[in-house]
């Protein structure tokens, strides 16, 4: 080979000056059914999202109006807006405050909660990462328990909190809402508990650490996402419930779900006023679940790829 080969580069040789660098070969395109077809999901998705949508953006928008162009059928969407449904929730009209109901709501729905995940805890470790024998017919018989109905249990609930002095208590609610939904928490933590690495639980038993120690300091760490998800379902599950909480309480005990039925007569306006009522209620099950959404997503989707 000569000097001036050498200089120039031979095309084709490698590691030559004079040789173009080659470019990476561009990734395939996707074909056109299969772009149409994602196409077609994402908008199904946008219209599913509308129609779960609309029935909230109507009700927002019934709760501006007045009760005349509320019941106009078919509904007047230019009426004038006004907050006189608002006022007559909060009591500006001479009505009955709905804070102390509010208050209820969330001291009953928190507390429970909160006992839920403390009991849920150690009895999903038990069932996954530290199973127990025939650990599957336990979490059946946890399942099972949420098959008998509500209103079957209703009048043996009453006369045992006539009896003991607990009717219009707040705290009969917190233990009620407590067992009704542990069942359905202590299946969802196992699942999730079950993603969390054995080694790192037993370096943390070599190490000394003790079981609320590991509970605590280890396993909710990890699992934070699932124990996010499974406290936001039972706050939710909890601030709905009216069925108890409309038989077993009266006026001190009064959560929002029965104060809200409290608007519904059968004379006279009422549509605009229960609408402000349904907005202003909802409203702190939709502010814990935009605040946890990026935990919940996680949590929800914990172990579904593995």
């Amino acid at each position: 080979m000569t000097d001036a080969s050498r200089t120039t580069g031979a095309p084709g040789t490698a590691g030559a000056p004079g040789t173009a660098a080659r470019r990476a070969p561009r990734a395939p395109r996707a074909p056109r059914a299969v772009r149409a077809r994602r196409l077609g999901l994402g908008l199904a998705a946008w219209l599913a999202g509308i129609v779960f949508f609309l029935p909230i953006a109507w009700m927002a928008l019934t709760s501006f109006h007045s009760e005349e162009d509320a019941a106009t059928n078919p509904p007047a969407l230019a009426a004038s807006l006004t907050l006189d449904g608002y006022r007559e929730f909060f009591g500006a009209g001479g009505g009955a405050s709905p804070w102390p109901s509010l208050i209820n709501s969330l001291v009953a729905s928190t507390a429970s909660t909160l006992l839920v995940l403390v009991l849920a805890l150690p009895a999903a470790y038990a069932l996954s990462v530290r199973r127990v024998r025939k650990w599957t017919d336990v979490l059946f018989f946890f399942l099972s328990t949420k098959m008998l109905p509500v209103v079957a249990g209703l009048l043996p609930l009453y006369l045992f909190a006539k009896n003991t002095g607990l009717l219009d208590n707040i705290w009969l609610l917190v233990l009620l809402y407590t067992s009704m939904n542990l069942p359905i928490a202590v299946w969802m933590m196992q699942s999730f508990l079950s993603e969390v690495p054995v080694a790192v639980i037993e370096a943390a038993h070599v190490d000394g650490a003790r079981l609320p120690t590991v509970l605590t300091r280890i396993v909710a760490p990890i699992a934070l996402p699932g124990i996010a998800a499974t406290s936001l379902i039972c706050f939710i599950f909890s601030w709905n419930e009216l069925l108890f909480a409309r038989v077993l309480t009266g006026v001190v005990a009064q959560t929002a779900p029965v104060f809200l039925t409290g608007f519904i007569t059968s004379q006279g306006l009422f549509l605009a006023k229960v609408c402000a009522a349904s907005l202003v209620i909802s409203l702190p099950v939709l502010a814990a679940g935009f605040a946890a959404q990026d935990k919940l997503v996680q949590g929800l989707s914990l172990g579904a790829v593995k």
